[in-house]
């Protein structure tokens, strides 16, 4: 907006035009303890920052004191969540004033509102908040004044970073700031009363300490996810407020209740959540609501005792790990441990669960045919016997069945296929569904070795009960096929892929996409053999079918996007190998949301895709993206984890960064050893890239002993002719003409012919 020639002269006459070496550009904002301006930094360095003045007509004595400690307080810390106080000053008429950094964002609520983002999305950038009170309350300084508008949140590498502002009525613990430091006075109230503490609303306010601080993040983080205060002081006089709050009568509703009482509100709350109210409602239900009400505790004893292990509980909340705001039952327990194991408690217990609830819904169907009691009465009975079976499997709470509350997934698995083995053995067909089920758990945990073992059985025990043709037993087959394949198995794969598809074809009509599943498991393993176009062409025949046949946000679409994009990405197709990879990411988001599980291994293989266009920093950040959700969902030694490190490492060699790119290395490298067949071709992968990390840190010996293993494992698997074994032949040859072996660089070119 343009400025008119009177509104330039008010402008000048109630403002300076210059303060010290900062040059006023515009008024930011103003408030009790003084103005806020943008100003221009003119010397010794260029640059804009935040400078804060008392007001004129303000400048009395504890105005004066409190911004001086505001000034001392903020130079105490250095933390990337604190706004920097940067220099210190007079005016030319006396007033004091700081500069600090610039923040150039919005308001918390705000930016969260602005870019709609999810509850889970606000409660992260949250936890980066709590972190950088902490930090000051390990300084000794309490806030005193926190509130949305204290919170500004810029985007720094496109994530957003938020900053906490105005230190402006901060109290030293134990710590004198200024020779002129004053307590509060009697009677008067510092702070926004929405997100002043109990403690804080009396008349006195010495007995404050950092948990006052913690009730006002109570109050942001209530305000952040629903939308509202826990109390509104506008809805009564300020006097009344401040007498309710000083002693202890906030009624405060619980987060979720508060939400349901909305009404016609709900849905734009929601909506700004990238939700809907129902769900926001069950997501604030639980643990949120503990939480918050943990931060809002009249007593502040029963707060969180720091601003960090308010952050942590939130953590675990995010992690699905059983938070400390609440009681912990053991059925509680449970349930948290089965959510932070979805690919391997968790698809053990739910597929029994739905496999049981298939069996009792067949059955029951089967004797409402058949009108037969007698049968509904054994199978009933059967229903029960799973049922204790699944109880007794996940009961942890005696000492005496179990040395400690401490399961692993493995563990849990493992108690599974002993006891169905124990006790199902009279059932046959029902154990080798249940076989199957723990098989196919093992193969989502990465331990394909107990997988197969499993899958066998299961085999064994469906072909025995119901005949060799059984769509069951195709089912097995698949399954069995998927494990060796991720195993670098390959013949064998490709002997139970032959057979599941032969059953199904037989038993299923032609475009069935349980026949359309098959042609995508074995596109997988034709490209794992490096027979890219084959692999081309059964995921396409998969996608003929299920474009047909599935919903748009059918997960088996995304899969055959996704495959099919890391062919064109094989055969450097790369401009066709991104749209089908941002296509399977479109259908998985639409259906589970940005931060799934489910999409880290779509963000690793766009990030691999990057790799090869040489967009190392795009590339590394969907990396980061796909190891922090493996490193929150999966065991260690997974062979994924394995992928997405050797994945970074790769980065970090191509950047020249061979200290961080080889231990990175190394450890994918353990754990492909540990996990994969020893001829795999996933191992190769690890070991060329550390071979040339090797190479070109100058240690050329260990980078050739990584090379001849790379290129051995490469060629028996894939053949000479490959295009992967020619990388591997390539990156060698220039290790030895870097080492003046010309000759048997020529020689080993010639000899294994990699393609021109």
């Amino acid at each position: 907006m343009t400025l008119t020639d009177r509104e330039l002269e008010d402008f000048r006459r109630l403002h300076p035009e210059q303060i010290g070496p900062y040059k006023i550009i515009r008024v930011l904002g103003e408030g009790g303890m003084g103005v806020v301006y943008e100003a221009a930094e003119t010397e010794p360095v260029r640059r804009n920052v935040a400078l804060k003045v008392v007001r004129a007509g303000l400048n009395s004595r504890d105005v004066r004191a409190r911004f001086e400690a505001e000034r001392q307080a903020l130079a105490l810390m250095d933390h990337a969540g604190i706004a920097k106080v940067l220099q210190a000053g007079e005016t030319s008429a006396g007033e004091p004033y700081f500069a600090m950094e610039l923040v150039k964002g919005l308001c918390l609520t705000d930016y969260c509102d602005a870019k709609r983002l999810s509850m889970n999305e606000r409660l992260s950038i949250f936890v980066a908040v709590c972190r950088a009170v902490q930090h000051a309350h390990q300084k000794g300084v309490i806030h005193r004044d926190l509130k949305p508008s204290n919170v500004l949140v810029a985007e720094q590498d496109g994530k957003p970073q938020p900053k906490v502002i105005d230190f402006g009525i901060a109290k030293a613990l134990g710590l004198r700031l200024t020779e002129s430091t004053l307590v509060t006075y009697a009677g008067s109230t510092l702070g926004t009363a929405a997100y002043m503490s109990p403690e804080q609303a009396e008349s006195s306010g010495l007995d404050v300490d950092t948990r006052t601080d913690i009730y006002s993040l109570g109050v942001i983080l209530y305000e952040l996810l629903v939308g509202r205060l826990p109390v509104d002081p506008s809805s009564q006089s300020i006097h009344a407020f401040l007498a309710r709050l000083a002693s202890g009568e906030t009624n405060a509703p619980r987060p979720s209740t508060r939400f349901t009482g909305l009404g016609e509100h709900q849905a734009p709350i929601a909506h700004a959540r990238r939700t809907n109210p129902e769900h926001l409602r069950r997501d604030l239900k639980g643990d949120v609501d503990w939480i918050v009400m943990k931060a809002l505790d009249v007593d502040r004893s029963c707060r969180y005792e720091t601003a960090v292990s308010m952050a942590t509980d939130i953590e675990r909340f995010l992690e699905n790990r059983p938070v400390l705001a609440r009681p912990h039952t053991a059925l509680y327990r449970l349930r948290k441990f089965a959510s932070r194991n979805r690919a391997g408690v968790a698809a053990a217990s739910v597929a029994v669960v739905a496999v049981i609830t298939g069996i009792v819904f067949a059955w029951t169907g089967m004797v409402r045919a058949n009108r037969a009691e007698q049968i509904a009465a054994s199978e009933a009975a059967a229903a029960r016997q799973v049922s204790d079976f699944l109880v007794g499997l996940f009961k942890v709470s005696d000492p005496s069945e179990a040395a400690g509350n401490q399961l692993t997934a493995r563990a849990l698995l493992d108690s599974g296929a002993r006891r169905s083995l124990a006790e199902l053995r009279q059932q046959p067909a029902l154990l080798g569904r249940m076989m199957h089920t723990i098989g196919s758990a093992y193969l989502g945990l990465g331990l394909y070795d107990d997988a197969r073992r499993q899958l066998d059985q299961a085999l064994s025990w469906r072909e025995r009960s119901l005949g060799a043709n059984d769509l069951a037993v195709a089912e097995t087959e698949l399954a069995l096929g998927d494990a060796l394949r991720s195993r670098g198995d390959m013949e064998a794969a490709d002997r139970h892929y032959e057979r599941a598809l032969a059953i199904r074809q037989g038993a299923l009509p032609a475009d069935d996409p349980a026949v359309a599943k098959v042609f995508s498991s074995v596109a997988s393993l034709r490209w794992k053999q490096g027979r890219t176009n084959d692999a081309e062409t059964l995921y396409k025949r998969a996608l003929a079918i299920n474009e047909r046949k599935l919903a748009r946000d059918d997960p088996a679409l995304a899969k055959n996007y996704a495959g099919l994009g890391v062919v064109y990405w094989a055969q450097q197709r790369f401009p066709e190998a991104e749209a089908m990879m941002r296509r399977s990411l479109a259908v998985e988001e639409r259906r589970l949301g940005p931060d799934h599980p489910d999409l880290a291994a779509l963000y690793n293989n766009l990030g691999g895709l990057y790799w090869s266009l040489e967009r190392y920093a795009d590339a590394l950040a969907l990396y980061s993206r796909t190891r922090a959700i493996y490193e929150r969902t999966l065991d260690p030694m997974h062979p994924n984890m394995a992928s997405v490190l050797n994945n970074i490492g790769e980065v970090h060699w191509k950047l020249g960064q061979h200290a961080e790119a080889e231990p990175l290395l190394r450890n994918a490298l353990k754990i492909k050893e540990a996990r994969l067949a020893p001829g795999d071709p996933a191992i190769a992968v690890t070991l060329n890239a550390l071979a040339g990390t090797l190479r070109d840190a100058g240690r050329a010996s260990e980078s050739e002993t990584a090379y001849k293993r790379a290129l051995l494992i490469r060629q028996k698997a894939l053949g000479s002719a490959s295009p992967i074994v020619a990388e591997t032949v390539v990156d060698y040859a220039k290790l030895l003409r870097g080492a003046g072996r010309g000759g048997e660089a020529d020689a080993l070119v010639a000899k294994h012919g990699p393609a021109r």
